[in-house]
C-alpha cells in the first residue's frame, strides 16, 4: 500500500506541476473521446466500432496540439509578466 500511495504523490505531483497544463491535458482529450463518438455515430450512422476508433485517434493527436499549444502560451505569458 505504501508504494501505492507513494506512486499516486509522484503522479499527482507531475500533473500539477506544469502550471496543470498536463491535467487539462487530460481533462480535454477525456471529454474529446465522448464527444467525437457521439458524433460520429449521430452525424454518419456509423457503428459503435467506426465511432469509437475515431473517438480514439482524432482526439490524441488534438491533445497533443492543445499540450503543445498551451506550453507555448504558458511561456509566452510568463515572459511578457516579467
Amino acid at each position: 500500500m505504501t508504494i501505492l500511495r507513494a506512486f499516486l504523490k509522484k503522479l499527482k505531483k507531475i500533473l500539477f506541476n506544469q502550471s496543470g497544463s498536463l491535467l487539462r491535458t487530460i481533462i480535454y482529450t477525456l471529454g474529446h473521446f465522448i464527444i467525437a463518438a457521439g458524433c460520429v455515430m449521430f452525424f454518419t450512422g456509423a457503428s459503435l466500432y467506426a465511432g469509437m476508433t475515431d473517438a480514439i485517434v482524432e482526439p490524441i493527436l488534438n491533445g497533443i496540439w492543445y499540450y503543445i499549444l498551451d506550453r507555448i502560451w504558458i511561456s509566452k505569458k510568463l515572459a511578457h509578466s516579467n
